[in-house]
């Protein structure tokens, strides 16, 4: 049995999904907050032979923490997180975190995400404004002032690096592990009128595309060689006349 056949099929499938999350990433150059995904791959080793095959696998993703570039928009409902943490979300099975610090306030003075959904303090509760008091004045620790009158707070959270992170809608993450809420704000805090954008590397993640549509094309091309190769074995070996 010819192993070098199941062995170009991982390499496909494992490019494949290489192909899949870069492609995703790019498309999400522009998108506020956005964390790129990555993969890992790892080698399966089967001795189905006197000499260890190597196989590829599918390859296991994760969420980039690496900060993306902010821009400045003056909006005063615009904030950008600084350090390593995150703004809290409501969800439907619990509080989510995102760095898309893209909020706006509804008729009654709530505020919300792009998507509408409520943005919590550090208590997890969501957070209401007056509306008749016109734009707020938010602090560096997220307290959220409107005239003289601290009105609430952003909540802010830091998640475990060993933590798994999950997509979630609203452009947010929700982890493996209970996210916990801001205590020093030395090293962390929010900018307000200032957006971050994706994290995503173009020039990297263009490089990527074109490595692995190489890398696709040369794996199709020996797995014809080895079907080629064995199809020539066969008729070798063929009784004449059958």
């Amino acid at each position: 049995m010819q192993n070098s056949l199941y062995v170009n099929l991982s390499a496909q499938v494992a490019l494949d999904k290489r192909l899949t999350t870069t492609a995703n990433n790019v498309a999400n150059m522009a998108t506020a907050g956005f964390r790129a995904e990555e993969t890992k791959f790892s080698a399966l080793l089967a001795q189905a032979t006197k000499g260890a095959v190597a196989f590829v696998s599918s390859g296991d993703t994760y969420l980039s923490r690496a900060s993306g570039p902010i821009t400045k928009t003056d909006s005063p409902l615009d904030v950008a997180v600084q350090g390593d943490a995150w703004l809290s979300i409501g969800g439907k099975s619990g509080p989510a975190y995102t760095r898309d610090g893209r909020l706006t306030m509804d008729a009654t003075g709530q505020l919300r995400n792009l998507t509408g959904q409520p943005v919590l303090d550090p208590g997890g509760a969501p957070l209401l404004l007056d509306p008749q008091q016109g734009p707020p004045t938010i602090g560096r620790d997220g307290s959220i002032y409107q005239g003289t009158n601290q009105v609430g707070a952003l909540g802010l959270f830091t998640i475990d690096k060993a933590a798994t992170l999950t997509r979630a809608p609203g452009n947010a993450v929700t982890p493996s592990v209970a996210a916990k809420p801001v205590q020093d704000f030395s090293g962390i805090g929010v900018v307000q009128g200032f957006v971050e954008g994706s994290n995503v590397n173009p020039i990297m993640e263009m490089t990527k595309l074109i490595t692995i549509q190489r890398a696709f094309e040369s794996a199709a091309t020996a797995s014809a060689e080895a079907e080629s190769s064995l199809q020539s074995a066969v008729k070798s070996l063929s009784p004449q006349g059958s």
